[in-house]
């Protein structure tokens, strides 16, 4: 990690905000738990005097801390995206099948209602938005290398009938299957 060079008063600043643009530049340590934290941690924030601050993880728990078990700092990504990742790579095995908002969430721990809203905040679109994309993706690589038909390449990415795919692919792509094939032979 690069060495952030922010006073004390600065840094304070940002755990009182819960600035996620300093995760993993910088540790909040609370003398009184003896625990870590990230600067975005929602955690209860600490009295002042109690708070000391480290560059690095290590440095931390040299000095006795342990992480702490909300915003789980010791990983590379913080709980939040952790979870996003999970979905993404859940989608990604399973987009051939048909997948629900509950199935994914289920699968991540979370309930369909803060799933929902955590995967918007994090990729900017809908887990149905991105799982959409994904098909379409795949859509396009085998229209490019296969002479499958459309009907068979429909399947194989995942849509569970031709009009949902020819509609989709239309709005990903401003054209149909047999247009998008035919422009890339030429």
């Amino acid at each position: 990690m690069s060495e952030i060079n922010l006073s004390f008063e600065e840094k304070w600043q940002k755990i009182l905000a819960c600035d996620e643009m300093y995760d993993g530049l910088f540790y909040t340590a609370v003398k009184t738990t003896r625990i870590y934290c990230r600067p975005s941690c929602k955690s209860r924030k600490p009295k002042k005097v109690n708070v000391e601050f480290y560059n690095e993880i290590k440095e931390a728990e040299a000095a006795g801390y342990r992480p702490c078990k909300r915003c789980q700092p010791e990983l590379e990504l913080s709980p939040q995206d952790e979870m996003v990742r999970k979905a993404i790579s859940y989608m990604a095995g399973h987009y051939q099948k048909r997948i629900t908002l509950q199935d994914i969430a289920e699968h991540t721990g979370m309930s369909t209602y803060y799933f929902e809203r955590l995967f918007k905040q994090k990729t900017l679109e809908t887990p149905r938005s991105y799982l959409e994309r994904f098909r379409i993706d795949k859509a396009k690589g085998l229209l490019r290398s296969t002479e499958k038909s459309n009907l068979e390449i429909c399947y194989e990415a995942g849509f569970q009938s031709p009009s949902n795919f020819y509609k989709v692919f239309r709005r990903f792509n401003d054209c149909s299957p047999t247009q998008f094939r035919s422009v890339k032979t030429e």
